[in-house]
């Protein structure tokens, strides 16, 4: 699965749009301004999707710290490990999310899960620490 998202993006990556002659100088003018407004319409697109993957890049990281995790035999120390861990994956994801996105409700729900999260994280460190 990881490696057809692989080869999505290096697919997307190599789009380019090929321009046809124009027959006249105006056509030539607007078909220039039409492919400058595409050009930055398609960085923009491959701006969105570079920071989609590392979104998701993010996201496999801490997937695969969890895994890689040494397990306690506690339940309850483990839980606490690996949560710290996601909530920490969703605290990056909220940061890309404000840095990158476009929409205001989803900056107002990253703000909001920053917050939450970081007190989440707080309880799990401050209960791991008076772990033996």
């Amino acid at each position: 699965m990881k490696n057809n998202a692989n080869k999505f993006m290096r697919i997307l990556g190599f789009v380019s749009l090929v321009v046809i002659g124009a027959s006249t100088p105006i056509q030539a003018a607007t078909d220039s301004s039409n492919m400058q407004m595409h050009d930055m319409s398609e960085m923009n697109m491959h701006e969105g999707a570079d920071k989609s993957h590392d979104m998701k890049q993010t996201m496999h990281s801490g997937m695969s710290e969890m895994q890689n995790m040494e397990s306690t035999g506690n339940v309850d120390k483990d839980f606490a490990m690996m949560m710290k861990i996601h909530h920490q994956q969703a605290l990056e994801m909220a940061k890309m999310e404000l840095a990158h996105g476009k929409s205001s409700s989803m900056k107002a729900m990253a703000r909001k899960i920053i917050t939450a999260q970081k007190k989440e994280i707080a309880q799990f460190d401050s209960w791991l620490a008076k772990q033996k």
